[in-house]
């Protein structure tokens, strides 16, 4: 079972970048799905980026062109690159790995990001 720990948010302007990371700890990372999904006060999570232990991608529509996931399966690490960030991209990142085989799921606890002037 793997364990979920995000780092990389923080404070950024309109435009800006921010690299998120999410650290997995435990066994067959390479066999899990992975995912950024983010929530903001009041809403549902949202997907936001996928990738399968083949690297195959797929991104919700507003950050199409402006976010690119990507995994290091020898360093069991997720990466989030955001570019042209926009106020409304400010929301808590989570990490969610679900294992293809067994189905089973696991949640880091979340990184803010935030997008202000």
């Amino acid at each position: 079972q793997v364990q979920l720990v995000e780092s990389g948010g923080g404070l950024v302007q309109p435009g800006g970048s921010l690299r998120l990371s999410c650290a997995a700890s435990g066994r067959d990372f390479s066999l899990y799905v992975m995912d950024w999904y983010r929530r903001t006060p009041g809403t549902e999570r949202e997907l936001v980026a996928r990738i399968t232990p083949g690297s195959d991608t797929n991104y919700a529509d507003v950050v199409k062109g402006r976010f690119t996931i990507s995994r290091d399966n020898a360093e069991n690490m997720l990466f989030l690159q955001m570019n042209s960030l926009k106020p409304e991209d400010t929301a808590v990142y989570y990490c969610h790995a679900v294992h293809s085989l067994t189905r089973l799921e696991r949640w880091g606890r979340g990184t803010q990001v935030t997008v202000s002037s």
